[in-house]
């Protein structure tokens, strides 16, 4: 048995999550292994940010079809989820990953997803429009939740209305996520078209790039790759201390920003300057190299300074993809995958 660290509860030795709390369970298999990063020695020191970013995000969840990203402090769920327990067939299955659980359990074994939620905020179907109006009804909207493996995990309709917000509050597949804000982001559709805003959520939403597509990049962007969170910054001179010495400081000369990795809501760790000539991310390969992170490709995206003077960032074809933060609304097209949470949603329209 494997007694939980928060709440002294006993569980089965292959549960990775607490049944009581939901908090993750020390493993019995392997110690924990050192950090050692092989990232080349060019950051420079941690910095405090004015501006608010940022809670510690989980891992960037899993895409379509490819292999599992991780969550949030939560291994990635194995696809099939964990040993079923005996008598757990009757029991509740987990959306997100698929476990059968138990009755009663109010968090999955497998992937400590909030099962109580689930009975607190029943699946609402949406309304019919009015058989008068069904000519000008537009074109149905669905999000679709996808699990570790790539496959669906549930559906939700938006309703017949030109703008629409989701979040935590809206309950159906939203419900136990305790990464998305009561009121996270608002859908809205003008004619054909379908658009998204960020409504100041804490953790974001996300959109994935298509591979080898640039996207325009702007100075305190954010993006993701793997579990890693990156904010890119410019590089601006510190001003003299408080009884006017100035400050010794490396030139910025040949560099056009520097990319920092978030790892607080208001703190930064390791910063990485861009060269004119750009750089290239990745697991094995590039110029900043993120070794221990299972979830980046051997080479996953670069930054790269066009000949029109803008910065663009594409993914290169990695795994599991490079997921741009929105900074304003943005028009989606069918099939666009979105990142809200701990979870994936692809929008079809």
């Amino acid at each position: 048995m494997i007694v939980c660290d928060k709440c002294s509860k006993e569980n089965q030795d292959h549960y990775k999550f607490c049944l009581g709390c939901g908090a993750e369970l020390p493993r019995k298999d392997a110690a924990p292994r050192p950090f050692t990063s092989q990232t080349p020695p060019h950051g420079v020191p941690a910095a405090k940010m004015g501006e608010a970013a940022p809670a510690p995000a989980p891992p960037a969840p899993p895409p379509v079809a490819q292999p599992a990203m991780a969550q949030a402090h939560r291994p990635a769920a194995p696809a099939g989820g964990a040993p079923v327990p005996d008598g757990a067939g009757d029991g509740t299955n987990c959306p997100q990953c698929g476990h059968s659980n138990p009755k009663g359990n109010r968090f999955c074994a497998s992937c400590g997803y909030n099962l109580s939620a689930l009975a607190a905020a029943p699946i609402a179907p949406p309304a019919a429009p009015p058989v008068a109006a069904a000519a000008a009804v537009a074109v149905p909207v669905r999000l679709t939740a996808l699990r570790a493996d790539g496959s669906e995990a549930g559906t939700f309709d938006l309703p017949d209305a030109p703008i629409f917000t989701v979040g935590r509050d809206t309950g159906s597949v939203f419900a136990g996520d305790s990464y998305l804000s009561p009121r996270h982001a608002t859908f809205a559709r003008r004619g054909g078209e379908l658009s998204v805003r960020d409504e100041g959520s804490l953790n974001g939403v996300y959109i994935k790039l298509r591979p080898n597509d640039p996207n325009r990049l702007e100075f305190d962007d954010v993006f993701r790759i793997g579990q890693e969170i990156i904010r890119f910054e410019p590089l601006r001179p510190l001003g003299p201390s408080p009884d006017g010495v100035q400050r010794f400081g490396s030139p910025a000369k040949g560099y056009i920003g520097r990319l920092s990795l978030v790892i607080g809501r208001d703190t930064t760790g390791n910063s990485f300057p861009v060269p004119e000539r750009g750089l290239h991310c990745g697991r094995e390969r590039g110029d900043v190299l993120f070794s221990e992170d299972g979830y980046v490709s051997g080479l996953h995206c670069s930054i790269a300074l066009a000949e029109d003077g803008q910065v663009y960032l594409t993914d290169v074809g990695s795994s599991n993809g490079t997921f741009l933060r929105l900074r304003s609304e943005r028009q989606l097209a069918p099939g666009d995958i979105l990142l809200m949470g701990q979870q994936l949603f692809r929008v079809d329209y």
